[in-house]
């Protein structure tokens, strides 16, 4: 499960684009708290701490305890703005949560297994078409990963979300079909080998 993060914050006195780029100057990044029924809180925060938990690569779907005014708040990011030439995070928002709370979040699919799939023995590719699912889980159960394990997967076999065991508090937040996850499928030249095998079969037969 997705350790909780912590995160000193401050609160802004004041809005609007100059007093946000007067933040960042100063090496702090804007954000709001929303939801759970609270007024928006506006908050700085500061920007090094913000990018070292961006680099932790579960940022988005992990708890985020951030304090302020000597109070914790128990937040989920929901969204960071970047700047588009230097990546630098610019303004970040978060939902307030509430005691007992369910959130929806994307939590990304990791394969094992792969060296005991025929399929991929035979030279056969994995073909993701889903890296990421989307849940709804428990707050406090995130998931860092989802691990959907290929042993016995063969060239044509398709794994859908009804084949997987996701962790106790999670459920797909896709409930009308049995999407696919991803496929085994053959390489070209596999199918080309495959093709031509038919070919003789069809001419002897004939």
């Amino acid at each position: 499960m997705s350790d909780t993060l912590n995160l000193p914050a401050e609160t802004r006195d004041r809005a609007g684009k100059g007093a946000s780029r007067a933040l960042r100057r100063e090496g702090r990044v804007p954000a709001v708290v929303y939801g759970n029924k609270e007024e928006p809180l506006s908050i700085h925060v500061e920007g090094k701490e913000l990018i070292r938990l961006l680099g932790t690569g579960h940022f988005m779907n992990s708890i985020v305890e951030i304090e302020v005014g000597g109070k914790k708040l128990r937040t989920l990011p929901k969204d960071v703005a970047f700047h588009p030439v230097t990546d630098r995070p610019l303004h970040v928002d978060f939902l307030r949560l509430a005691a007992n709370a369910t959130v929806h979040v994307n939590v990304p699919v990791v394969f094992t297994n792969e060296e005991a799939s025929p399929g991929l023995k035979r030279g056969g590719v994995l073909n993701v078409v889903r890296h990421e699912l989307e849940l709804v889980c428990d707050a406090n159960r995130i998931p860092d990963e989802i691990q959907i394990d290929v042993t016995g997967a063969d060239v044509g076999d398709s794994i859908h979300i009804s084949s997987v065991k996701l962790p106790q508090g999670s459920a797909s937040a896709i409930t009308d079909r049995d999407f696919t996850i991803a496929t085994i499928v053959a390489p070209s030249a596999l199918k080309k080998a495959e093709g031509e095998e038919a070919a003789a079969e069809a001419e002897t037969a004939e």
